[in-house]
This record gives C-alpha cells, sequence and structure tokens, in this order.
C-alpha cells in the first residue's frame, strides 16, 4: 500500500509518517516546510505536483495547512489559499487520477467557534469566529460535495493536539512545558479558557483506525471528533506543567485576543462507536512527558 501524506513534517505527520513506515507502508510526504534539498519538500499549491503523485497511490491523508489561527489572522489570504484552495487541489487531484484514491481530511475544533453546549457533538451547528475556523469549515464543504460525489473519503476534526517538542513553539502546551523545563515564566493567555487536550500518540491511533475503514472500503464515515471528552483549564494546564518542571517557573496572566474561542470539548462518542478509539494518555501524563523531552532536548 502507498500513501501521500500532506504536511508530512508537522506535529500529527511526523509522527504518522514514521508509525506508517514502521508498518512497512509506502509512504510518499510532501511539507513546503522541510529544506528545499529534501526529497520530500514541496508545495501542495504547485501545479501538477499533487496530481502527479495521486496517480500512483492508494490514499492520501491530507494534514497540510496554515494551522495557528494567529498566522491565518496575521495572513488571510495564505490561510485561503493554503487551507481552502490546497484542499481543493488535493481533492481534484484524488477525482482525477485513474486508480482514484480515498482521502482523508484533517479538519478542527474551530469550525464551531465558540460552543453553545459542551461536551460539542459533529452534528452541531458550524459558527466559526476566525479566519483559520472559516477556512477549515470551507475546506470540509469541498471534501464533502467530493464524498457526496462519489469520492471515498473522511473527515476528522481534530481537538488542541499536543505532545511533540518539534511542535510550534507559541502554541499553549509546549511553550508551557519547555518554560516548565527551564523554570521560564509561562504566560496564560485568557484566564479560564478550557480546552479538550488530545496527546499526538492518542490522535495517530485515531488517524490510523480511520485508514483502516477506508483501506476495506468503507465509503460513508460522517465527520469524527479525535477529542478526549475532557476539559482542562488553562491554569491547570499550567500547573500540572510547573509541578512537572520542580516548580520553578512563575505563572502569568495576559488578555487574550478577540478572536480566541474561550472553549472546547469534544464528544467521542462517535469515535468509540465508529473507530473504536478512546484516547489512553491522560493530560498529567502527556504533560508531564513533554516537560521530560524538552529537559532532554536542552540537557
Amino acid at each position: 500500500m502507498r500513501i501521500l501524506v500532506t504536511g508530512s513534517d508537522g506535529l500529527i505527520g511526523r509522527e504518522l509518517v514514521h508509525i506508517l513506515r514502521s508498518r512497512e507502508v509506502d509512504v510518499a510526504g510532501i511539507d513546503i516546510g522541510l529544506p528545499r534539498d529534501d526529497p520530500e519538500h514541496g508545495d501542495i499549491l504547485t501545479s501538477g505536483c499533487l496530481r502527479s503523485l495521486c496517480e500512483h497511490i492508494d490514499g492520501v491523508i491530507h494534514l497540510a495547512a496554515v494551522a495557528r489561527v494567529k498566522h491565518a489572522e496575521a495572513d488571510p489570504r495564505l490561510c485561503a489559499a493554503v487551507n481552502i484552495e490546497g484542499t481543493r487541489v488535493a481533492v481534484e487531484a484524488a477525482r482525477m487520477a485513474r486508480r482514484q484514491p480515498w482521502l482523508l481530511h484533517a479538519s478542527s475544533r474551530e469550525v464551531y467557534g465558540e460552543p453553545q453546549r459542551v461536551p460539542v457533538v459533529e452534528d452541531d451547528l458550524f459558527a466559526p469566529r476566525n479566519v483559520y475556523g472559516r477556512s477549515k469549515a470551507e475546506a470540509e464543504r469541498i471534501v464533502a460535495e467530493a464524498q457526496a460525489d462519489g469520492l471515498q473519503a473522511a473527515i476528522l476534526r481534530f481537538a488542541n493536539v499536543y505532545g511533540a517538542v518539534h511542535d510550534h513553539p507559541d502554541r499553549v502546551a509546549p511553550a508551557f512545558c519547555r518554560a516548565a523545563s527551564t523554570g521560564a515564566p509561562m504566560w496564560i493567555e485568557g484566564i479560564g479558557y478550557t480546552f479538550d487536550f488530545t496527546h499526538v500518540e492518542d490522535v495517530v491511533r485515531g488517524v490510523l483506525r480511520a485508514v483502516d475503514l477506508l483501506v476495506a472500503g468503507r465509503s460513508n464515515l460522517p465527520p469524527i471528533h479525535l477529542a478526549s471528552g475532557q476539559p482542562t483549564r488553562l491554569q491547570d494546564l499550567a500547573r500540572l506543567a510547573n509541578e512537572a518542571g520542580g516548580r520553578r517557573s512563575m505563572i502569568n496572566q495576559v488578555h487574550s485576543h478577540g478572536y480566541n474561542v474561550s472553549s472546547f470539548v469534544g464528544d467521542p462518542t462517535r469515535a468509540a462507536e465508529l473507530l473504536g478509539w478512546r484516547t489512553t494518555t491522560t493530560i498529567s501524563a502527556g504533560v508531564t512527558k513533554l516537560v521530560a523531552d524538552f529537559q532532554h532536548l536542552s540537557s
């Protein structure tokens, strides 16, 4: 089996590619963030790039995206190009391939905006409040239309994925854990904000479960949350990280940007029913390990 992974060097992509290759899956990766001399360096928007790759694969795992809310706010055009047009390119490349591959699309809890209730279920209405969330909602529409038109596809909605030192340094979980590892101060942007933190290893397990269903021929999968169902306040996340680092960090508060969502907890029931998946890494265990990983990195 040969699988194309877009965004192959991102937080989820790197771990996913490693696991797939350990299972002797032939993986073709593409990521614009890789060095130009890397064979997997590439731009999904480059004309013909994905179309050529899709001629020789069985499936596409589409992870490539402008994946930070603040980056999308800073450059809405780039966000739209990558998240919307990039998804359209991936879908069309799959549809036009002679041996039409399945497509697994990575979406986000940001499509719901500020939820009216928690836990959020997959059928709750979309109300994105920022550029990134709107781009992910539109990307989902593109995939859903192709799915209705016959493309074998699935959509996974991720919550707050964390768990690796190579993550974006300003994401809240790695930022807290890196600070705790050295005793540097932590800054909580949005006191009282509450999110569903899901360890990357659990997320990759969920992605692989969805891939197994697609490989088996399942063609009518609805959107699925990969979420723990467990709420964690940011001040509790900071406290856990600080304890893991020896309680050396000062914890400070700053105001949040207006485009940020203040809470999300996803209902994992559908993932349990359809994928046989639930998270296994507790937030305490995941944060403790990430702090240790940062300490090891700097030693």
